[in-house]
């Protein structure tokens, strides 16, 4: 090729990279515009308050909350007052200085709290699923829904269910989420009735508040739950509460069997005992490991 060719096809070549990386740069910066747009701003500050606290600095002036989140003293003073008023920071006596509390701790330990359950549940999940060779399910409350933080199958089996670690679905219609909220003092049972779940499944065919009040009255009076699921007609599911020493529900334990495979009364026969088992073992494991209080 000659070289005025070499030199012009170069400079195209030259000329395209740049028109490339041009539109690259584009796409990001859109991209940086698009999360910029879904930030919230105020919250991103209020944890930067948050964030300013630590071992070293447990309390600090308005002033040094300031200068630690990289904020204006209006703001901070704004940020400052509203955590004290939802009671996650507060006035240390007699001094302008401000602490955290414990509520701030309490969003840690949930997590940790989950963690720790889940750890301690497992073996004995797997133990009763080695036994009955049906899959069982860990369930915590979160709000109006239960959220699944463990589940362990029977061998390979699918049981024609998608139930995975971090599913939801709303309590007041799932056997796992009646063997909890049973048990859940009763203005916190009708508060929890009456919010709605974050959850998107729902049964097919909807229930009444009374009907809901007798299917928990059952529960207490048997101490579980036994019926055909209300998200697939194929499934038949028997759930109990794990709970503390005061009788309140921290988890339940749930094993969904085809019912086809047995009669109510066979699953009732068959699984109770071992699910009675589970959930006193999970109970008192919870107790030794010191993370909740569990029953004796």
């Amino acid at each position: 090729m000659p070289p005025d060719r070499r030199a012009r096809a170069a400079a195209s070549d030259h000329a395209n990279k740049r028109a490339a990386a041009g539109k690259a740069v584009k796409r990001v910066a859109s991209g940086a515009e698009e999360d910029q747009r879904n930030v919230v701003n105020s919250l991103a500050k209020g944890l930067r308050v948050l964030e300013a606290f630590s071992a070293e600095r447990s309390e600090l002036t308005l002033s040094e909350v300031a200068a630690l989140a990289r904020l204006d003293p209006g703001t901070a003073f704004r940020m400052i007052n509203t955590l004290v008023m939802l009671g996650y920071v507060g006035r240390v006596p007699e001094s302008r200085r401000f602490r955290l509390t414990l509520k701030v701790i309490d969003l840690g330990l949930h997590a940790i709290g989950r963690a720790d359950l889940r750890e301690t549940a497992r073996p004995i999940l797997r133990s009763m699923v080695g036994e009955l060779n049906e899959a069982a399910s860990l369930g915590v409350l979160d709000g109006a829904d239960v959220l699944y933080v463990d589940r362990v199958r029977a061998g390979l089996t699918r049981i024609g269910v998608d139930i995975r670690i971090g599913t939801t679905i709303p309590a007041y219609c799932s056997a796992i989420g009646q063997a909890i909220i049973a048990y859940l003092p009763q203005a916190e049972l009708t508060r929890l009735l009456s919010a709605p779940p974050r959850s998107g499944n729902f049964p097919s065919k909807p229930m009444s508040k009374d009907e809901i009040r007798r299917d928990l009255a059952d529960v207490r009076a048997h101490g579980y739950a036994l019926r055909d699921s209300y998200f697939n007609s194929g499934l038949r599911i028997l759930a109990a509460p794990v709970l503390d020493l005061d009788k309140y529900p921290v988890a339940a334990v749930s094993v969904a069997a085809p019912a086809l495979r047995m009669t109510g009364k066979e699953f009732r026969s068959r699984a109770v005992e071992p699910m009675r088992r589970a959930v006193r073992d999970i109970a008192r494991a919870i107790q030794a490991s010191g993370t909740v209080s569990a029953i004796a």
